[in-house]
């Protein structure tokens, strides 16, 4: 069914957002690339590893089609989180490449039923628009009859998959597998994170270029201009409870449980910051999975936060970290 075009290998790519969101936070805050996937990046190497694979000219093999799919807060309570304008921002970067978004809303639940949008979007775009070869940014093996049903297009399918395993400020270990299954049922199987570390490939061009390059994040760890009429650099003033300023829980209720102290952040760093507290010359350290109810890049120098105080191996540090609304 692919014949009609023996010029071009046509290239359809899919992602699971949650899944590529949270490779990306690996690179960002636990490898040592301390930086972010790029998807223009990620395209120009999927265009390179088809050509390779397929044997043709990279010149003839483009992504005619691009798809992302991901769970998504409401608009009124992505607002009262704060977190509207970064996902904007990153809409804006799929609108440049030309990426079609597909979002569901999160119930209590979770995320519920991408998973099969995705499958099935895939699926009939492939049928219509007759891909030579899908590729799938996903390593769930849930999306393994998607390969098998896509195979009897004659359509190939490359998924690009991550493997890795860390420990988060509470000491607890996060492993992220894929699917040996998936793997086993697809033309062309890309194990990424053996590619990135592959020491040979240090200086390559196509793979460093797979990474947002550092400077673009600069402008996050850059403090605002410091109001010398209300704050010193090192000091928080007290300030009077605002009616509605409020901690909230995962359901947007104050939760009276816990102490929550109040301060301002004072530092951002790759993956950790510090918060200035009601003692001078005290800052709580705290741990980008230690931000609630939000996302460790909306926080800014100079942001007031709820936290409360807990202690690790090394001492006192901040969790439940939220924007103070």
């Amino acid at each position: 069914m692919n014949s009609f075009d023996p010029k071009l290998t046509r290239i359809g790519v899919f992602y699971d957002g949650n899944y590529f969101y949270h490779v990306s936070n690996y690179y960002k805050y636990t490898h040592a690339r301390r930086a972010r996937l790029s998807i223009p990046g990620l395209h120009e190497f999927i265009r390179n590893q088809v050509a390779e694979a397929e044997g043709v000219d990279m010149r003839y093999c483009q992504v005619v089609d691009a798809h992302y799919f991901r769970g998504r807060l409401p608009a009124h309570d992505a607002n009262d989180r704060q977190l509207l304008l970064a996902e904007r921002t990153f809409d804006d970067i799929l609108m440049r490449e030309g990426i079609t978004t597909h979002y569901l809303p999160l119930g209590p639940g979770g995320e519920k039923g991408i998973d099969v949008w995705l499958a099935l979007e895939s699926f009939e775009q492939t049928l219509y628009k007759r891909f030579n070869v899908v590729v799938l940014i996903a390593c769930d093996g849930d999306y393994l009859p998607l390969a098998r049903k896509v195979n009897t297009l004659g359509t190939r399918v490359m998924v690009l998959g991550w493997d890795f395993k860390f420990t988060d400020n509470s000491g607890r270990t996060r492993e992220t597998v894929t699917s040996v299954e998936l793997l086993d049922e697809v033309s062309y199987p890309l194990l990424m994170h053996n590619i990135i570390d592959d020491k040979t490939r240090r200086n390559d061009s196509l793979i460093n270029s797979l990474f947002v390059p550092r400077q673009a994040f600069v402008e996050r760890f850059v403090a605002p201009p410091v109001d010398n009429n209300n704050h010193h650099h090192h000091e928080i003033e007290e300030e009077e409870e605002v009616e509605g300023e409020t901690p909230l829980d995962d359901q947007g209720d104050f939760d009276d449980q816990l102490d929550y102290k109040r301060g301002r952040i004072q530092a951002l760093k790759d993956g950790y910051g510090f918060i200035a507290t009601e003692i001078i010359g005290k800052n709580m350290f705290f741990h980008h999975t230690d931000v609630h109810n939000g996302d460790f890049n909306d926080l800014y120098i100079g942001d007031e936060v709820w936290y409360i105080i807990t202690s690790n191996e090394r001492g006192e540090c901040a969790k439940r970290v939220q924007k103070v609304q």
